[in-house]
């Protein structure tokens, strides 16, 4: 089997727009998921090219209208194969004594709560199917955590969590459930953080340099085809050694010249 059907959360921006123009060039039909209506001027730019590609404004924390863009989506591209969970927030920056309860129940509720929403909106079809990709899109901050980022740190761990419970439940369907953590990437967010932020993650990053969008639409692509099958349950960091915590020794300067 190939995956030829791809719903994807988050398509208006960043990773998930780079993600949903790679896989139409690979002539796979997307369906996206966002609240962003720039998801749909996504979609029809993409149309007017030849591709196969809709979206629809949906809330994904909300169950139910998970549930009816799911099933719109599904008369418009077929089948679901296969299910990329990218969407989510990212602006609840606080102390965790000060955070508001809200911004931290929101949080959770898009960013984990939405990837189940969406996880079992669709896999009854793949089970019956017995075919089905699954990409989830957690962090670095699901391992090492964020200072001031409690709600976020949170959130992406649990997504590894919910990762292997959907492979041990569902991997003898012929379906595939695998965590992508990327590090600084080169998005528009990214792009918008303060100088001294940028310098202290490249500093850290033994690639000396940040990702590019593509690279992770990539590798998101591969996770999710035919070929892939056999990868299941994995946490894979796409970051430039990040994750290895390398600190350089010796003076700053030396550390700036290492970078370079």
């Amino acid at each position: 089997m190939e995956t030829k059907s791809v719903i994807l959360t988050g398509g208006a921006s960043g990773i998930g727009r780079k993600t949903v123009q790679h896989l139409t060039d690979l002539g796979i039909a997307v369906g996206i998921i966002d609240i962003d209506d720039r998801a749909l001027h996504l979609a029809e730019e993409l149309r007017d090219k030849g591709a196969t590609c809709y979206a629809t404004l949906a809330d994904i924390s909300d169950a139910g209208a998970v549930h009816q863009a799911a099933q719109m989506l599904t008369e418009k591209i077929g089948p679901v194969q296969g299910l990329v969970n990218n969407a989510g927030i990212v602006n609840n920056i606080a102390p965790l004594e000060k955070m508001a309860q809200s911004a931290w129940e929101k949080e959770i509720a898009v960013n984990l709560t939405g990837t189940f929403n969406m996880i079992r909106a669709v896999i009854p079809a793949m089970r019956d199917a017995e075919y089905g990709r699954i990409v989830n899109v957690s962090s670095g901050a699901a391992r090492g955590g964020l200072i001031n980022q409690a709600g976020y740190s949170a959130s992406k761990a649990g997504i590894l969590g919910l990762t292997r419970a959907v492979t041990l439940e569902y991997a003898r369907h012929n379906i595939s459930c695998n965590a992508v953590l990327p590090g600084m990437t080169e998005t528009e967010k990214v792009a918008a953080m303060p100088g001294v932020i940028k310098d202290a993650a490249l500093a850290m990053t033994p690639a000396g340099r940040f990702g590019d969008m593509a690279e992770a639409s990539h590798l998101i692509a591969f996770l999710l085809s035919a070929e892939a099958g056999f990868i299941n349950g994995a946490d894979i960091d796409i970051n430039g050694g990040a994750h290895l915590n390398v600190m350089p020794l010796g003076s700053r300067k030396e550390a700036t010249r290492q970078q370079r």
